[in-house]
């Protein structure tokens, strides 16, 4: 057993000592919804996100990916047939899998945990803050697409973070509702180690 241990150690040194460690900051576009139990589905939010990432070689072509970024969700709605809108902002700490190829491209999935930093709803032009009726946390799972440009610390990041948890907390009010946000990034590597 130890042997096994120390030669998975070893395996996962060598593969490290030859690959990059890089640091980066992401940002671009969220497309955010709100869906119920039934797969009932909110209009579409246009929001941002920003952050910082961290890649984390562990072997050939594969990766740990934790991040951290703002990231503004929600939704909007017709009520009476005037438009509104709920903004749930949030604080992601994903840590994904990343399996990279050669070319550039590459897959990565993993889960999320959120963070509710505030929360308002908007109808008839009035706003009103909401963050005690939405749960202070959020666990999503991550789905990801993506290119690296090869030679370039440039690349282009293509998400859907499926929500898994409960985000209501209304009191008197049983409905399961879900975080459901697609997110368009590009993102820039500002420091790396290790062999290219």
């Amino acid at each position: 057993m130890k042997r096994l241990a120390l030669i998975l150690i070893a395996g996962i040194s060598f593969a490290t000592a030859h690959a990059q460690f890089q640091f980066g900051v992401k940002g671009g576009a969220n497309f955010a919804n709100i869906s119920d139990a039934w797969g009932n589905s909110s209009r579409t939010q246009f929001n941002i996100n920003a952050g910082v990432f961290f890649h984390l070689p562990v072997a050939r072509h594969v990766a740990i990916q934790p991040e951290l970024y703002y990231s503004g969700e929600g939704d909007r709605f017709i009520d009476a047939g005037y438009t509104g809108s709920d903004h749930l902002n949030y604080v992601n700490l994903p840590i994904l899998l990343k399996l990279s190829s050669r070319t550039g491209f590459y897959f990565e999935t993993g889960p999320q945990f959120g963070f509710l930093i505030g929360a308002n709803t908007t109808y008839q032009g009035v706003s009103q803050d909401i963050k005690s009726d939405i749960s202070s946390g959020n666990f999503a799972w991550v789905f990801g697409l993506g290119f690296k440009i090869p030679l370039s610390p440039v690349g282009i990041d293509l998400r859907y973070n499926a929500g898994l948890s409960n985000i209501n907390n209304y009191q008197g009010d049983n409905s399961i509702i879900h975080n459901n946000v697609f997110q368009f990034d590009v993102t820039y590597v500002l420091f790396s180690t290790g062999k290219k």
